[in-house]
């Protein structure tokens, strides 16, 4: 297994650790989330730039690389609904269920003729959005747990996670239309 392929399965492994710092209420649970949040979203970062440098990209790759990345939001969006962190969460994880859903299928039709489909640049801005509006969530519950702030403080840090999170809901949407047209081909094809 190559490099980028390894640090991707760490990615994997390292969603279930995150999702438990996330949802155990210990001291500053919501920074030791935060930082292992931010390490694996870094191996998403690093797997990417070194297959393409060596030119080791594989159909692994591809396949598994997508898997990491949603199970490294998925953790984080239903941490949030189990804090009750986010206005409307449980909304935000069916449109991020929806989007998945559609894509996997589109992505079985694809593979069925052959083919492996990598994730397209709206696709990746979709997964950046979400891993900001994780990584500021985070690092402003760990803000509002760690200090003692004045109610308005807090107030307008909760209101701007819930926006942050709306906004990558938004961007989910819309990575998951275009996805939707650009393989059409696939979902006439009837197969």
């Amino acid at each position: 297994m190559n490099i980028p392929n390894k640090l991707t399965v760490v990615r994997v492994l390292l969603a279930p650790v995150f999702l438990a710092l996330l949802i155990w209420p210990f001291a500053n649970h919501y920074l030791a989330a935060l930082l292992v949040f931010i390490i694996a979203s870094i191996t998403d970062w690093l797997d990417g730039r070194i297959a393409r440098r060596r030119n080791i990209v594989t159909d692994f790759g591809k396949f598994l690389d997508p898997i990491a990345d949603k199970l490294l939001t998925f953790s984080a969006f239903l941490g949030f609904i189990v804090n009750d962190l986010v206005w409307g969460a449980v909304w935000v994880v069916f449109i991020v269920l929806l989007r998945e859903f559609l894509v996997a299928s589109i992505r079985l039709l694809a593979a069925a003729d052959g083919n492996v489909i990598a994730a397209d640049h709206l696709g990746k801005v979709k997964t950046v959005g979400q891993m900001t509006a994780i990584i500021l969530t985070l690092l402003f519950e760990y803000v509002i747990s760690a200090a003692a702030l004045d109610l308005q403080i807090v107030t307008a840090l909760r209101y701007s996670e819930s926006v942050l999170v709306w906004i990558s809901a938004v961007l989910t949407l819309l990575s998951g239309a275009n996805y939707l047209y650009q393989n059409r081909r696939y979902i006439k094809s009837g197969k």
